[in-house]
């Protein structure tokens, strides 16, 4: 019913929840008290464990002791007596529960609890110690029973199988080589999204540098709302933007000897550069600054139309999305009223279905009563058949059993030729035989080479060979030192040249930042596109006509 239901669900999710306190209980059980109980009976002492620890106040001494009675006698008063013990929960009981809950709280809801109501406990072990008593103790006299011979029939010698040939296992074909081998398509697109990974931040570098300081090209960004990269652009104002460049500017990097000679042949690449322009000046060239400048501007322009570009066609898309979804709500009304009109005509098919199976069930009654009545007469054909079978049966075992005779003959022959085999084997392995071979290192193996030596010899050559590539590696060891030390000499005279070189540089790029923050502060704000403005105007109209929509449904 549903009272034990509950009760039953009760306990389980109590077991889930208390399942730490209760295994320190019971593992300790197995391991001092309970050796030789079956670990299957494991779920059982967690059961009673729980209910004597949480659930001893609502059941009662009573019905706990109904419960416990169930049971098997010895296990419970093996247990009861183990977990009752004061000196126990007292002690080890008591601190291993205050690993998992406060110490105060162990006592106080746990530990007294349990001691107040260990002496009416202990009577209930006692009584279970007493039917374990009684019941070992009442042993049945009975007389002594006379031995008397069966009177059993001789039993027919069984007969021998036939030995089932030894099937032999299928060649497998070998594992692929492509399964521990990953996939072409896999590295092609970790190439493909490394090279676009490259495009994007070049793009974004470049289109950061040409717009620093330009206040709608940054709101621009935060509209759309990623960037090239796909990560999300957190807002950001140009004060942050320029403090990121100038911090980014400053960050020192670790270089290595390859980089060293990198940066050090750009920096003469860039100062030749610089000797040929100021050569041409000198020869009458023109500077092309200017054009370089008008260049930049236009570029800029481009940007800025494109930026407004982009905006449209996000308002685009944010208008077509408004658009379906107040189309989606009018599909919804109308799915409304289609479903209706399923549910009628569903109770109207349910209501035929009903008629149409209380006929077919009358029919299967009549079916039913005619499958009876022939059964009756099916009998006497079945016993019939039944003594055909044993007659067929009776046969095949004669059959069988001189088979197994004829085979029993030829493997008697087989063992005996083998068993004359191996004694002849053995005979042969017990002759002695001489293992021992006296060696003189000082001869020559005497296959008439020209090229033959001793074993002495041939030591006294790999010593000198040894000798001579210890020298050769000596020799080569100092001159890769003296080669080290020269490309040392060289990065260090390269670090000199390229520190030199970065401060230029870097007084030359803060002159230039402070030139361009000049020419921002100056600068007045792009206006919006009226295509833009136009665009929004029409979104809060949608949206303002969709939430309506969303109240009526």
């Amino acid at each position: 019913n549903a009272t034990e239901e509950k009760f039953v669900l009760d306990t389980l999710a109590g077991c889930i929840e208390y399942k730490s306190l209760l295994d320190v209980v019971v593992d300790a059980f197995f391991v001092r008290d309970g050796r030789y109980c079956l670990i299957s009976e494991r779920n059982l002492y967690i059961v009673i464990c729980y209910l004597a620890t949480f659930q001893l106040e609502e059941l009662g001494l009573q019905h706990f002791s109904r419960i416990v009675k169930s049971l098997d006698t010895a296990k419970m008063q093996k247990f009861l007596r183990f977990f009752f013990n004061a000196l126990y929960l007292n002690t080890w009981i008591k601190d291993e529960w205050s690993q998992f809950y406060d110490s105060l709280y162990v006592k106080e809801n746990w530990i007294d609890p349990l001691l107040r109501w260990q002496p009416k406990v202990q009577q209930l072990i006692e009584q279970l110690t007493d039917i374990l008593s009684n019941r070992t103790t009442t042993v049945k006299s009975s007389t002594v029973t006379q031995p008397k011979e069966f009177n059993l029939t001789v039993p027919k010698p069984r007969a021998i199988p036939i030995p089932l040939p030894i099937p032999l296992l299928e060649k497998r074909p070998p594992v692929p080589p492509s399964t521990y081998k990953p996939p072409k398509e896999k590295k092609q697109l970790e190439e493909i999204k490394t090279k676009n990974r490259r495009k994007a931040e070049v793009s974004i570098r470049s289109i950061t540098h040409a717009c620093k300081g330009d206040t709608f090209f940054l709101n621009s960004l935060l509209v759309q709302g990623t960037f090239l990269t796909g990560r999300e652009v957190v807002p950001f104002l140009p004060q942050y933007l320029e403090v990121v460049w100038e911090l980014t500017d400053n960050i020192p990097i670790k270089l290595n000897a390859a980089a060293i000679l990198r940066e050090g042949a750009l920096y003469q690449r860039k100062m030749e550069q610089e000797l040929k322009r100021i050569e041409n000046l000198l020869r009458g060239a023109g500077d092309p600054s200017e054009f370089l400048e008008w260049q930049k501007q236009m570029r800029g322009k481009d940007l800025e139309e494109q930026l407004a570009e982009i905006e449209c066609r996000r308002l685009q898309g944010k208008l077509s999305h408004e658009e379906a979804v107040l189309a989606h709500q009018n599909v919804i009304q109308e799915n409304k009223k289609k479903a209706d009109l399923m549910r009628e005509e569903k109770a109207e098919l349910m209501h035929r279905y009903a008629e149409k199976r209380l006929q077919e069930q009358k029919e299967m009654r009549d079916l039913v009563e005619q499958v009876v009545e022939g059964h009756k007469n099916a009998k006497q054909a079945k016993i019939k058949l039944q003594k055909y079978k044993q007659r067929i049966v009776q046969e095949v075992c004669e059959e069988n059993r001189e088979l197994l005779r004829q085979a029993l003959e030829e493997e008697e022959e087989k063992l005996r030729k083998r068993y004359e085999l191996i004694q002849q084997i053995r005979a042969i392995e017990s002759l002695p035989s001489v293992r021992h071979k006296f060696v003189d290192l000082t001869e020559t193996g005497g296959h008439g080479l020209i090229c033959e030596m001793s074993i002495v010899e041939l030591r006294e050559r790999l010593a000198l060979l040894r000798d001579t590539q210890k020298a050769a590696e000596e020799e080569k060891r100092d001159q890769i030192i003296h080669e080290k030390q020269a490309k040392e000499q060289l990065l260090l005279d390269k670090l000199d040249q390229i520190s030199l070189f970065r401060a230029q540089l870097g007084r030359a790029a803060a002159l230039k930042q402070e030139e361009k923050k000049r020419k921002s502060q100056s600068g007045e704000r792009p206006m919006k596109d009226e295509r833009i403005l136009n665009l929004q105007k029409k979104i809060v109209e949608k949206t303002m006509e969709r939430k309506k929509q969303a109240g009526l449904l």
